[in-house]
C-alpha cells in the first residue's frame, strides 16, 4: 500500500481551506497533512496544527507567526512554523508535498501559487487571481515546472468535467465544443429593486442564498465581480475566447456550469451547493472519493431557473469583460481597484453601488501595459490601488 500524498494547504483558516481539511480527514489512508498557511488568524491556525500535526506552518504576518510559534512551543507542539511571503513560497514548494491547495483569497495568494507551479505540484486552484492578474506567466510556470492544474471554483470544475478530455481551446471546434456557460447565483441582490442598492450593507452582502463563504467573495458574488474573475480565469484555464464564454444567472445553485458542443448536446455538472465536491473531485482525479457533501436529491428539487444577466444591475461583469478584451494588465488593474472598494465597502466607507465606480475610475486612470513579466503585473497592481485609495480619500464619505 502506497504511503499517504502530502498536501500543503495555502489558506487554510478560510472556508476553503476549512472544507479542504474536513474532506482530507474523512481520508487518512490516501492524504496527510504537511503544511498549512493563514494570515494573521493565529487561534484558528494554532487548533488546525493541534488537530493535523502539520510538519510546517506559515503566517504572512510575521507578528502572527511568532505568537503561534510561542503558543505551540508551550504545548509542545512539533510544527515549525515560517512566517511572512517567503515563509508562504517556502511551504508551497516543499519536496514532501505532492498536493497544493491554492485558497489565499486575492492577490496575496499569487507568488506562493506560482511558487507552486514551478516547483511541479498538484496545484488545485481557488485562488482565481493567480490567473486573474498573470494568466500568460501562471500558464508559463505550470507547464514549464511540468504541474497538473485542477480548478476547485465550482464553475471551472465542473466545466473540467464536462469537456472532452485533453481539450485545447485553441482546437475547441474539432473536439465539438462551441460555448462554456458559466452559471452564478446572482446573489442575495438578484431581485432587489434597482432604486434600493445604494443602502445595501455589508451584512446583507454577505447574507449569501446558496453558498457559506468568506466576506470578501460574498460581496463579488453580489455585484458578479466574481462571475467576470471566473470569465477571466476559464479564458487562461480552458484556453477558450471570451466570446466563447457566456454568463447564465442560475438562482438554485444546482448547475455548476456547462458545456454545449457543435451537435446541439449542452453536457452540465450538478450537485448541491457544497465545495467538498469539487475540492474531493481535485484531490482524486481522475478516481473519486467521498466528499461528506449531502447527494443531490431530484425529487426535492424546486424548478431550476435561467436568466440572461442584468448588466445595469451588475456593472461589475461589463467592466470584467472589458478587461480582459484590453488583455495586458487590465485584469490585474481590474482585480486590484476591486480588492481596495470591497475592503471598503466592508469598512462602510462606500456604498454598494460605488463599488463599480471606483474600479471603473481606475481602468481609466491607470494605464494597463503588456503582463510579460510579474514585476510589471505587480507595478500596474500597486498603480491601481494608489489610485482607488485616492478616489476613496477624495471622497471621504461616511456610509
Amino acid at each position: 500500500m502506497s504511503a499517504p500524498a502530502g498536501v500543503t494547504v495555502l489558506g487554510s483558516t478560510g472556508s476553503i481551506g476549512v472544507s479542504t481539511l474536513d474532506v482530507l480527514q474523512r481520508h487518512p489512508d490516501r492524504f496527510r497533512v504537511v503544511a498549512l498557511t493563514a494570515q494573521r488568524n493565529v487561534d484558528g491556525l494554532l487548533q488546525q496544527c493541534l488537530a493535523c500535526r502539520p510538519t510546517f506552518a506559515a503566517m504572512a504576518d510575521p507578528q502572527a507567526a511568532q505568537r503561534l510559534r510561542d503558543r505551540l512551543r508551550a504545548l509542545d507542539a512539533p510544527t515549525e512554523v515560517l512566517a511572512g511571503a517567503a515563509g508562504l513560497q517556502r511551504v508551497a514548494a516543499l519536496p514532501e508535498s505532492d498536493y497544493v491547495m491554492a485558497a489565499i483569497v486575492g492577490a496575496a495568494g499569487l507568488l506562493p501559487t506560482l511558487a507552486a507551479a514551478r516547483a511541479g505540484k498538484r496545484v488545485l486552484l481557488a485562488n482565481k487571481e493567480a490567473l486573474v492578474m498573470a494568466g500568460a506567466l501562471f500558464v508559463a510556470a505550470v507547464r514549464e515546472g511540468g504541474a497538473t492544474l485542477l480548478p476547485i471554483d465550482s464553475e471551472h470544475n465542473a466545466i473540467f468535467q464536462c469537456l472532452p478530455p485533453g481539450f485545447d481551446g485553441a482546437d475547441g471546434r474539432r473536439s465539438g465544443v462551441r460555448r462554456i456557460l458559466l452559471t452564478g447565483s446572482g446573489g442575495p441582490f438578484r431581485a432587489t429593486a434597482l432604486e434600493r442598492l445604494p443602502e445595501m450593507t455589508p451584512d446583507q452582502a454577505c447574507a449569501h442564498p446558496n453558498w457559506s463563504m468568506g466576506r470578501k467573495i460574498s460581496v463579488d458574488s453580489a455585484t458578479m465581480m466574481n462571475k467576470g474573475l471566473e470569465v477571466i480565469e476559464a479564458h487562461w484555464l480552458f484556453g477558450v475566447a471570451s466570446e466563447r464564454i457566456e454568463v447564465v444567472v442560475h438562482p438554485q445553485s444546482v448547475v455548476h456550469s456547462m458545456v454545449e458542443y457543435e451537435d446541439g448536446s449542452v453536457l452540465a455538472q450538478l450537485g448541491n451547493p457544497d465545495m467538498r465536491t469539487p475540492i474531493a473531485h481535485a484531490l482524486a482525479w481522475p478516481q473519486r472519493l467521498a466528499s461528506g457533501a449531502a447527494f443531490l436529491d431530484f425529487f426535492r428539487l424546486s424548478p431550476l431557473e435561467f436568466q440572461a444577466p442584468d448588466l445595469q444591475r451588475f456593472p461589475c461583469l461589463r467592466l470584467a469583460f472589458a478587461a480582459l478584451a484590453a488583455g495586458g494588465t487590465a485584469p490585474a488593474i481590474l482585480n486590484a481597484a476591486n480588492e481596495v472598494a470591497v475592503r471598503a465597502f466592508l469598512e462602510r466607507r462606500l456604498r454598494f453601488t460605488e463599488i463599480a465606480r471606483l474600479v471603473e475610475h481606475v481602468q481609466e486612470r491607470v494605464a494597463h501595459g503588456a503582463a510579460d513579466t510579474l514585476e510589471r503585473i505587480l507595478e500596474d497592481d500597486a498603480l491601481a490601488r494608489a489610485a482607488a485609495d485616492e478616489w476613496l480619500a477624495a471622497r471621504a464619505v461616511e456610509v
